[in-house]
This record gives structure tokens, sequence and C-alpha cells, in this order.
């Protein structure tokens, strides 16, 4: 572990997507900011791998996140150009649910109230331009051009990296054994000694529930299974336009990436509730239940793929009631500043919260439009 000092501006609990982007917007104000990891930076034990996540516009989960994702976009843009790295693939997506359910009313929605070019048409109509899929016939589809996907460890490792180069320190394999206020200070205990800080931000992920133990915080934390099944020849292909997909059943939603390496496609089921205890212990291998699936989903939808699961992994979602998330003052302590619940939708959105949350510890405010994210919500306090 490298020397560190025992004071700092902030610190940060917790450096996976949420966190790293913190330390970036943080240490690039000048502030003297800490981020501390449990486990090796750049892991897969919570909910930043997995080599992709989606990235979108037309939010079908609640338009008020548009505002939000214009600035995401332009925050992944200057980081792009900043670290000179691929972060953001612009491949489309391609929504495809009835006409009565949440996704393609919700994207409708989200697209006339901030004037966002979608095009609709007909499962048939898009089954044609994209061959490679097979749809019910009775999905309407939104097919949203400005889509794509993020390279998700690339996002953290640039995170971490520019933090570091602007004068953060960010220290992984480092439990934290607790928090707490002594006077006018916050510390953080660790098996390395106490460090000590103006404010806390904290951001971990899976491990929010155990490190806000006492807040109240409703979350829930879900086991989810993705799966990488082999590709016919050329099937998929990103670079022969096939986009990421959303598809709305009445047995479960899926999402998807097209072929990256030209031999697998990866995918997986969003809804779901497969409840997990402890983050810490939760079952990593590939379960029966879990093929079968994601089995079905294939062969109904993805008719040019093969029934060979090439790898897996699994991740972490954080639920809230509402499914919304939580970017906040701790309501006992405003030197205390929580981003959680991040619902399995977050990610994309890592670079904007963490802008936001790097004002909120270093400014007490933020302009970017996270009231309805706001701790105090009905949701939040059992009356949602």
């Amino acid at each position: 572990m490298m020397p560190l000092r025992a004071h700092y501006d902030v610190i940060v609990l917790g450096v996976g997507g949420f966190g790293s982007a913190a330390c970036y917007h943080l240490a690039r104000r000048g502030v003297r900011v800490l981020g501390l990891e449990q486990f090796p930076l750049l892991h897969d034990r919570g909910s930043s791998h997995g080599e992709t996540r989606i990235i979108r516009l037309a939010y079908f989960e609640h338009p008020d996140y548009v505002p939000l994702l214009r600035r995401a976009y332009e925050l992944w843009a200057d980081l792009e150009a900043s670290t000179a790295k691929t972060l953001f693939r612009k491949t489309r997506l391609l929504i495809s649910g009835p006409p009565e359910g949440e996704a393609i009313p919700g994207a409708l929605r989200a697209a006339q109230e901030h004037g966002l070019d979608v095009e609709s048409m007909t499962a048939g109509e898009a089954m044609r331009r994209f061959p490679d899929f097979r749809l019910p016939e009775d999905h309407h589809v939104v097919l949203e051009p400005d889509a794509g996907l993020l390279h998700v460890e690339a996002c953290v490792e640039a995170h971490i990296d520019e933090a570091r180069r602007a004068g953060a320190e960010i220290q992984g394999e480092v439990p934290v054994l607790g928090w707490g206020r002594d006077g006018a200070m916050l510390y953080v205990d660790t098996h390395f000694g106490r460090f000590t800080a103006t404010r806390l931000v904290i951001t971990a992920g899976a491990w929010t529930g155990r490190v806000l133990a006492d807040a109240g915080l409703p979350l829930t934390v879900v086991r989810k299974f993705v799966g990488w099944y082999e590709v016919e020849p050329g099937a998929y292909d990103v670079d022969r336009g096939t986009p990421t997909f959303y598809i709305e059943q009445p047995d479960g939603a899926f999402y998807g990436f097209p072929s990256m390496d030209r031999r697998t496609i990866k995918f997986a089921e969003h809804t779901g509730h497969d409840v997990v205890d402890d983050p810490a212990t939760v079952d990593r291998s590939r379960r029966t239940e879990d093929v079968a699936r994601l089995e079905a989903f294939r062969q109904n939808v993805l008719p040019r793929t093969r029934p060979i699961l090439d790898r897996h992994s699994v991740c972490l979602y954080t639920l809230t009631p509402d499914r919304h998330f939580v970017v906040d003052d701790h309501p006992q302590d405003d030197g205390v500043i929580v981003a959680a619940g991040f619902s399995g939708h977050g990610f994309k959105f890592t670079s904007v919260i963490g802008e936001a949350l790097a004002d909120l510890a270093w400014k007490g405010r933020t302009e970017a439009p996270i009231e309805f994210l706001r701790w105090n919500r009905p949701a939040l306090q059992g009356n949602g």
C-alpha cells in the first residue's frame, strides 16, 4: 500500500463507476481527495464490470433523466479527449415491446418532451432492417440513433488514471471498518489506520446498506447473471450495424449488445429478483435456472446464435423501491454525501453523477437537476 497522509479534504468510499468519477471531478478542482476501495481496483465483484453498458437518451424510466444524460454525453466526450481512449461507441438502440408496456411509451414520452431523435416502426419493419432478430408481431419498435455502448472497465480506468494525474490518491484493497464524526472532522477507520476529512462521499454500491446501516435507506441487492453466447459467422457484428437492444416481453425484459469479437454476443435479463443477503458471498457460478432463462430468450429472439454459452459473469443491482437513484446529503449529516440505489440502469450516469457529487461535497450544492433523486421522496419513506 502506498503511503497516505492522515487528513484529506474529501474521502470517497468505493471506487467503482461512481466513486472513480467523483474522485476525478474532485481532483480536477484541486481538492485533496482520497479514494478507498475494498477490492483491487477494476474488480468484478460489484456493478462496474462486464465489458459494456448501454447509454441512451430516450429514457423510458423517467424523462427527468434526459438533462442528466445530455451532460453525461458531454462529459464522456471530454474524458475521451483527455485520455485518447475509446470509451463510447455509437451503435443505435433497438427497443422492442408491446405498445402498452413500459419501454415503448416511456421512450416515446421522453423523446417528445425533450425533442429527441427517434424512429418508430412495426416489428415487421424492424426485422426487415435487422434480420438477425426475431420479434413478436404485436410489438412496436423504437430505434434511437444516438444511443450506443460504453466500455465499462475502460471508463472506470480512465476516471482513476485522470484523477490520479490531477493529484487524487486512490487505493485498492483497503476495507473500511467504520466511519463517523469526531467534532468538525469525519473519520474513516481501516486496517491501515484512521483517515480524516472535511467531507465524505459514499459510493459503496451493493455494500451501501452495510456502510449506512443506521440510516434507514431501503435498498435491496439482487444477483444478475450475464451470458456471452456464440454466434454464426458474421451475425450480430457491431461493424455491420447491429444495434444494442432492449426487448420487453411478458415474461421479462432482456437487453444485449452487438458482437464485439465476432464470436459471441452478450445479453442478460434486466428484470427478475434473485435477492442477495450478503454481497460478499453471492453465488457467481453458472446455475441451471440462469442458463434456462437466457436460453429461452436466445431461441425466441436471437436466431443466429448458437446454444453454446462461452462465458458468463454475475453483476449486482442495488434497487430502491421506485427504481430511481439516491443522490443527496445524508439526512443526519450534510458533510456526508451518498450516491446509491442505481437499480441496474446507473452506469451511463457515472460521469455526470460524479460531477454532481463533487459539487455537493465541495460547494454544498449542485446545478445538476437531481431533485427527483433526493433522499426525502415518498418512495424512500415508505409512502411511495
